[in-house]
């Protein structure tokens, strides 16, 4: 029996309309005659889902009870005996209740498609397995339900439900997701446009990375080759020289003039795995190709351009960038070039020949040590030789008589052979000409002459020395081959280790400095600096007054550059000094690699140190800019309200009446109130940039603050409603600077408020932080004057010049920031404005 087809409907999150979706093609089935049935599907209360469900035939669940609660399950059983055509089944990450026969619904709908019935299914993104942890990060949810991602991929068909992050937010406030009670907790948390944004390109990159498998594969399927430009992939050749950070930003260029291009770099190494490039500048090149959203790549192959070709044509790249030939002129007569070639069979796939600095000025090659064999193989090498050619020479002269010419001449090259592979190329071509002498006075007639009569006998001879020079010259090939191999291979680990010390954030300048150390066997090793004000002179390489240790592990630490065995000039003012060994040129590749990351090491510390000093002064100055704006604009309102009112009091011209002159004292009361208020504020900031009062940071209850600051608004009191659970943890602040700070938040959302329109001040806990929101229904902000609001002297719409800000919103921001919280605002679902206060969660009391 054939297995059924199992069609996925894939969503962004809860609501995008994938229930919904997958019950029109159910219908749409029906209209078409095919026997369909729902197998399970969830409303959730949604009405337009319920109503697509009239007159579709629903197979009956099974009842399972648990802990004394009844629940209902897909009856996988029944689903099988009914034998639709199709079945569609909600929820495929769903975990069914303990007693089930199968812990999953994936698993159950495996059974269905097993007994050949075709199944349609929905899925969220964030209950796929490898996405499970990013979903957490981004939402701060733990998604407990989840299927492996190779379920879903094994689909027949994936079909992506999208609604874009405002349009679902719009749904949730319309009440067409979850029941109305529900929708402002939903949107202030899980759904909010930042998480719903992160889980839509969640959703199309996985959705994309699936079509590009489905056309991978219908390609290979169909024996395509040929490149087709569903999308610009971008791939550039990378050599290992000077050049690649030049090919690189190219390629980087060129990618970035089409929307979601990619970049690939690719180095192609030889079939013995030796690269013939600097491990150095590949580390950088690859560094800078991943920095720019690039991905590196190795690959194997003796033919360059082909290579290239095979590796280009089997990622679909559309174009491929390489570099202008470092060979000369004269070289290339003989050989076209891998550019020449690549381009000649390039097909479809456009090539960029990249002119660059190191163009034509010919092919530099490491100087590794000429000697491939070691000195103690060589010295028994030429030992024998000398040695053992007279020795075979008196051992066979007895038998000249019974032993042909022929004979003797493979006793000869036996020996030849061994000194080969003892001692390599010298001592073999040695071995081979003295043998050859030896066998034409010895035992070549005529005897005891250097002449040859018969001339077979001097093809046999000619023959023996090429035979011994080309076994001696592969030997000593080999032995090379087998060093380079060896030194690569230790390069190679060192490199990996080198990278994987940055990548854990080992990159403390001891640490790497120690690293190095270590791994060439020295005493000490320092990083120097010049010191300002020195120049760049060439005898203060001498001058220890001329420079400055940065850091230093080992023994005694190097004072100049002229006081190392090894010194690697990093800039023109940084040194790394090594004292212990010389070490050799073929080490310098893998040292400047180790300096390359420290002088990364040391920049990053710098901007760390930079960043540490500046951050004072930052919040310095935003407090500062605060306080100004307080006292230019918030001074004024309650001054001149009381200024007006005992005015008006002093008035000789008007009969005052008692109610009046009752109404004008209260007013210059609260107006005196409210400046001393502030007065008593502005001293405390002042206090706090002088350095004189302290931010007592401890942990704080909120539902301990918040009803101290709706007292703190009088009157206004009335029109807040407070919804704070005694569950939340505490957080961490200044209790009197907090409360301050909410007064000031709740009183300016009551003053923009319509009449009869309560503000709500609600608080919820998002992974470590606590979110208190003070929700107004007035007429909002544009989102593009959200930040506007917090500088000096901005009002909504100026509407009312007497009515200040309190201690003002950008006072408020800057004593938030002071705590370690963030103030910022956001639109209320349905019209008006939600000022969201953002703080730490308390783990001990804390004093600044």
């Amino acid at each position: 029996m054939p297995r059924g087809r199992l069609r996925i409907y894939l969503g962004a999150a809860p609501g995008v309309g994938k229930t919904y979706a997958m019950l029109c093609e159910g219908r749409r089935g029906q209209e078409r005659g095919r026997d369909v049935v729902v197998g399970f599907v969830e409303t959730h209360g949604r009405a337009r889902t319920a109503t697509l469900l009239e007159g579709m035939e629903i197979v009956p669940r099974r009842t399972l009870v648990y802990r004394g609660a009844t629940f209902t399950e897909l009856d996988v059983d029944a689903v099988i005996a009914r034998r639709p055509k199709i079945a569609l089944i909600d929820e495929l990450a769903h975990t069914n209740v303990p007693g089930s026969r199968n812990v999953k619904r994936w698993e159950d709908i495996e059974e269905i498609l097993d007994a050949g019935i075709d199944v349609i299914s929905t899925v969220n993104i964030q209950h796929l397995e490898s996405l499970n942890d990013v979903v957490q990060q981004i939402t701060g949810i733990p998604q407990r339900e989840t299927v492996p991602d190779e379920v879903v991929r094994r689909a027949d068909q994936i079909e992506l439900v999208d609604m874009s992050p405002e349009a679902l937010r719009r749904r949730m406030a319309h009440g067409n997701v979850y029941a109305p009670e529900k929708v402002d907790a939903a949107l202030s948390n899980y759904f909010r446009v930042g998480n719903l944004t992160a889980l839509r390109e969640l959703a199309l990159l996985w959705a994309a990375g699936k079509v590009d498998e489905q056309l991978d594969r219908y390609r290979a399927d169909h024996g395509i080759e040929g490149t087709w430009e569903a999308r610009e992939r971008v791939v550039v050749a990378l050599t290992g020289g000077p050049e690649g950070d030049t090919l690189v930003r190219r390629a980087a260029r060129i990618a970035a003039r089409t929307t979601g291009a990619d970049l690939l770099a690719v180095h192609v190494t030889n079939s013995d795995g030796l690269t013939g490039g600097d491990p150095a500048n590949l580390a950088r090149q690859r560094t800078l190709v991943e920095s720019m959203g690039g991905t590196y790549h190795q690959v194997i192959g003796d033919d360059i351009p082909r290579a290239l070709l095979d590796f280009a044509r089997g990622v679909n790249a559309t174009q491929l960038v390489l570099g202008a030939s470092r060979r000369g002129r004269f070289a290339q007569i003989f050989s076209r070039g891998v550019g020449v070639e690549t381009t000649a069979h390039s097909g479809s796939i456009d090539v960029h020949m990249i002119t660059h600095e190191e163009a034509k000025k010919g092919r530099t090659r490491s100087q590794r040590s000429r000697a491939a064999l070691t000195r103690k193989r060589r010295l028994i090498g030429w030992a024998v030789a000398v040695l053992g050619m007279p020795s075979l020479t008196a051992a066979l002269s007895p038998f000249r008589d019974v032993i042909s010419l022929p004979s003797e001449i493979l006793f000869f090259l036996c020996l030849v052979i061994g000194v080969a592979l003892i001692g390599g190329t010298g001592p073999a071509i040695t071995a081979a000409v003295g043998g050859s002498l030896l066998l034409n006075w010895y035992f070549t007639p005529p005897i005891g002459e250097f002449t040859i009569s018969d001339p077979q006998n001097l093809f046999a001879l000619v023959v023996f020395v090429l035979v011994a020079v080309a076994v001696s010259w592969i030997v000593d090939l080999a032995a090379r081959r087998t060093r380079e191999a060896a030194h690569a291979s230790a390069d190679a680990e060192v490199l990996a280790t080198l990278a994987g010390h940055m990548l854990r954030g080992d990159a403390a300048l001891p640490s790497l400095l120690g690293r190095m150390r270590e791994t060439f066997g020295l005493a000490s090793v320092t990083l120097l600096e010049r010191r300002p004000g020195t120049g760049s002179m060439p005898d203060d390489q001498t001058d220890p007054d001329a420079w400055r240790i940065i850091a230093t592990t080992g023994g005694t630490p190097c004072t100049s550059p002229s006081a190392a065995d090894t010194d690697v000039m990093i800039d023109e003012n940084l040194v790394l000094a090594a004292r212990g060994r010389l070490l050799a040129a073929a080490d310098r590749r893998v040292l400047e690699a180790f300096a390359a990351e420290i002088a990364v090491a040391l920049r990053q510390k710098r901007l760390q140190e930079e960043a540490e000093q500046a951050r004072p002064l930052a919040e310095a100055d935003r407090m500062r800019t605060a306080l100004l704006a307080a006292v230019s604009h918030d001074l004024r309102t309650p001054l001149a309200s009381a200024k007006a009112a005992v005015d008006s009091l002093r008035s000789t011209e008007i009969d005052w009446s008692p109610e009046d002159r009752e109404e004008l004292l209260a007013t210059a009361d609260e107006s005196l109130g409210r400046l001393d208020r502030l007065v008593a504020n502005l001293l405390d900031m002042s206090r706090l940039q002088a350095g004189v009062l302290g931010v007592a940071l401890q942990p704080v209850a909120l539902e301990e603050v918040v009803p101290r600051a709706i007292d703190d608004l009088g009157p206004l009191r009335e029109r807040v409603d407070g919804d704070i659970s005694i569950e939340l943890p505490e957080i961490v602040a200044d209790p009197a600077l907090l409360e301050r700070v909410l007064a000031n938040l709740m009183a300016n959302a009551v003053r923009y408020s319509p009449p009869g329109e309560r503000v709500l001040i609600t608080a919820s806990r998002h992974r470590e932080h606590v979110e208190i929101r003070v929700i107004d229904r007035g007429p909002g902000i544009p989102p593009e004057a959200h930040e506007r609001v917090f500088m000096p002297f901005q009002r909504l719409g100026d509407r009312d010049s007497h009515a200040g800000v309190g201690l003002g919103l950008a006072l408020s921001r800057g004593l938030v920031e002071a705590m370690g919280g963030t103030l910022a605002p956001d639109e209320t679902p349905g019209g008006g404005l939600t000022m969201i206060l953002t703080m730490p969660i308390s783990s001990g009391a804390v004093t600044v």
